[in-house]
């Protein structure tokens, strides 16, 4: 990191020019130098462990960094604004916004949000803490720009522990999707431009997401399961006049009894497939069989909704497969390739590694506070320090250029940067300005 005090400053003062008094800024810095360096946990105490030349010194550090992540009131929405806008001046070829959610396990049960609930990231239902993302995404690199704790009902309701753990007063229930839109709204409002929407099956099977996203003027590829029902390509549905039974009730339902509403999986094993090669992470090109067909989909068609506008089916059937696997929905304009649909699907692994490197290199699963302003806080602060790095591998890749790492014991190397050296200690309280 020495190498690099020159463009850590830089990138640095970008973030928190005017976040706050000298004090804050200072202490803002450190926390984000701290989830930078080596060592394997990168919640509070570690952290002001490595920061410090002294172990007499390591109490002060400590409750600045406590102080700039748990107590301060500064504002992680604009935190999130200046990286944005940096992500879009700044990585090259960015082109989608990709959604997804993860968990984060915790023990017991006071830290905020925290409940028994499900996890993609686990895999199952634990005891963890789950939070709603937005990244901003190409093929060679992606950034967080959006993390928010999805709150459970059950906490939205309990207003002791809303109170005991911080979470604002204006914070209501909202599904998963609606956290979603509402980062995409606030992406928008900053200047993001208008790109792709990528977003697996736990948001492309809500029909209200993929409606709201349309309504935005956002095109989007996003997963669904592969029970979704769609009118086949060949199906010409007709408004038709079915009698209630009741007292001059009748009900308009469209039908097409030749080529009635199927579910994807019952339609896909009889499409055309093709390979198609792409890009896909660390290991290089891949390929499998796709297919593609314009359909409308069915939603709620026994109540009579009519048919939705037409669409892109994308179906993967890998080789070797009994049936196929995965199933897209994409309003992208009837002449996009088959190439492009299945590029822009495959593009949402960029998530995956964002996760893998916010996790695993900075600490976003390490923050051991239970409130509301701490788990946001650090949330800013490790999509701040994963920019860096994602900025910095984007424009000088791994063989050109490296970063030095401390060597994980508990006091900073001598000569440790500026950029990271500890400041007079300041009386307790001041940190919270």
């Amino acid at each position: 990191m020495s190498r690099l005090e020159r463009e850590l400053s830089e990138y640095f003062d970008s973030l928190l020019d005017g976040m706050g008094r000298v004090e804050r800024r200072a202490a803002m810095q450190n926390y984000l130098v701290g989830l930078l360096l080596d060592g394997e946990r990168k919640s509070v105490e570690p952290m002001a462990a490595r920061l410090v030349h002294h172990k007499g010194d390591i109490e002060a550090m400590r409750q600045r960094l406590l102080g700039c992540v748990a107590e301060a009131a500064w504002s992680d929405a604009e935190m999130f604004r200046r990286l944005a806008l940096k992500f879009e001046r700044e990585l090259p070829g960015i082109e989608a916004l990709v959604v997804d959610d993860t968990g984060h396990p915790k023990k017991g049960e006071h830290s905020v949000g925290v409940q028994r609930q499900y996890s993609g990231t686990l895999g199952r239902v634990d005891n963890c803490q789950v939070a709603t993302s937005l990244h901003l995404a190409g093929e060679g690199t992606s950034g967080c720009i959006g993390y928010d704790l999805f709150l459970p009902e059950s906490w939205a309701e309990e207003k002791k522990r809303r109170k005991k753990t911080g979470v604002p007063e204006e914070v209501i229930f909202r599904s998963k999707w609606q956290i979603s839109l509402a980062q995409i709204d606030r992406a928008l409002e900053w200047g993001v431009r208008k790109h792709v929407v990528l977003a697996d099956a736990g948001y492309g099977d809500n029909g209200e997401y993929r409606d709201g996203l349309s309504a935005r003027g956002l095109a989007y590829v996003v997963g669904v399961s592969g029970t979704a029902t769609v009118w086949p390509p060949e199906s010409r549905p007709k408004v038709r006049l079915r009698d209630t039974g009741s007292p001059g009730g009748t009900r308009t339902r469209y039908r097409d009894d030749a080529h009635p509403p199927l579910p994807m999986r019952e339609l896909a094993p009889d499409l055309d497939y093709r390979k198609v090669t792409w890009r896909e992470g660390s290991r290089g090109r891949q390929h499998s069989r796709f297919a593609a067909v314009r359909v409308r989909t069915a939603r709620r068609h026994l109540a009579g909704e009519p048919p939705g506008d037409e669409q892109w089916m994308l179906c993967e059937w890998p080789q070797g497969e009994d049936s196929p696997t995965k199933y897209y929905l994409s309003n992208l304009p009837p002449d996009t390739t088959l190439k492009t649909l299945v590029r822009l699907a495959k593009l949402r692994w960029r998530v995956e590694r964002d996760y893998q490197e916010m996790k695993n290199e900075v600490g976003l699963d390490h923050f051991e506070g239970r409130s509301w302003r701490g788990f946001h806080h650090h949330a800013a602060l490790c999509a701040a320090a994963h920019g860096f790095l994602a900025i910095r591998r984007a424009l000088f890749p791994p063989e050109e250029d490296e970063v030095d790492s401390a060597d994980g014991a508990q006091g900073p190397p001598a000569d440790h940067p500026s950029t990271s050296r500890v400041l007079p200690a300041v009386p307790q309280g001041s940190h919270s300005a």
